[in-house]
């Protein structure tokens, strides 16, 4: 991405995340197409720094590194699927290609990354090539509203973080339902609200606010809800479970400054200095900073929602398309 461009991408993003307490539902809904590309344009390259080709986030075991426990997540998700080698997978939200690339290696599957980010496909399509996986993989621009894929295509369909962004879960789901085979399974790692969040309590909806601020999000739904729009697309649910709870090692551990050197108020002050002088000179897009300051603001929000258990990244679900 040309500095022009991203200068463009970033003041697109500053209107959203300026304008987005005051929209009504009907408009985010009506802008989440654009809204979530300009989010991933800004953050992408940032994300891929910190947490390698991998966006997400992992239950984490002690004694494991962030990529150890990254991998083992998407390793579990493969095998939840029962993927078998030579079957069809679609990976719906791929991000960079990290999670497409190594399920396939994985399962010895040919899965097929869907986004609608063009930056975060050809992202994908280069590290596809540099790992050697660009015969397994392949990556398609387009939206998980309108799956550019005929009827009863993939043999499974996962999603990681990546269907909360859609403005309906239902029609979501339903799209996914219309390309899985019969008698096929469909697994997602769902960022949800959980059953202890209380939409009465102001605290809470600060904390949701922050989250769908920072995530440039629509709206975030309850684990109940995610299970009602599945079963209202058709999918029958094998089994459901927020799986951050079983992990010894919290999943916002990374993004916590009280706790993660990388992450620490006199490291953050060190890099918003830097791109400030990057930006007064030239080297940085104009308006980088307040992005900056604005993703920090938004991993607070991420961590405070973990501490108080009222959100979770991974509420995991298996759900089959009857074969009938």
């Amino acid at each position: 991405m040309s500095k022009a461009q991203a200068a463009s991408a970033v003041e697109k993003y500053q209107k959203y995340s300026g304008s987005s307490g005051g929209e009504g539902e009907e408009e985010r809904k009506s802008n989440y197409y654009d809204k979530s590309n300009t989010y991933y344009d800004v953050v992408t390259g940032a994300y891929e720094a910190y947490w390698g080709e991998s966006l997400h986030f992992a239950s984490r075991w002690k004694g494991e590194t962030l990529r150890e426990s990254i991998k083992r997540h998407e390793h579990f998700i493969a095998m939840q699927l029962g993927l078998k080698p030579g079957q069809k997978v679609l990976d719906v939200g791929c991000g960079i290609g990290g999670p497409a690339i190594e399920i396939s290696r994985f399962s010895k599957t040919s899965v097929t990354g869907l986004n609608n980010n063009e930056y975060q496909i050809n992202r994908a399509k280069e590290l596809s090539r540099l790992h050697g996986a660009d015969q397994i993989c392949d990556f398609v621009q387009g939206d998980f509203m309108n799956i550019p894929f005929p009827d009863n295509t993939f043999d499974a369909v996962y999603a990681i973080e990546a269907t909360v962004h859609s403005p309906d879960a239902y029609e979501c789901y339903k799209e996914i339902y219309r390309v899985l085979k019969p008698g096929q399974c469909f697994a997602a790692y769902e960022s949800s609200m959980t059953t202890s969040f209380d939409p009465t309590n102001p605290e809470h909806q600060r904390i949701k606010k922050e989250l769908l601020l920072g995530g440039g999000l629509v709206d975030i739904r309850s684990t109940t809800k995610v299970l009602e729009a599945l079963k209202q697309a058709g999918f029958e649910v094998m089994w459901s479970k927020n799986i951050a709870e079983d992990s010894p090692i919290p999943w916002y551990f990374p993004i916590d400054k009280s706790n993660n050197s990388l992450s620490t108020n006199a490291v953050r002050l060190f890099k918003r200095n830097m791109l400030k002088a990057l930006e007064f000179v030239g080297l940085a897009p104009k308006g980088i900073t307040k992005v900056q300051a604005f993703a920090e603001w938004a991993a607070d929000g991420l961590v405070e929602g973990g501490k108080k258990e009222i959100f979770t990244p991974m509420f995991f679900f298996v759900a089959k398309k009857p074969a009938d």
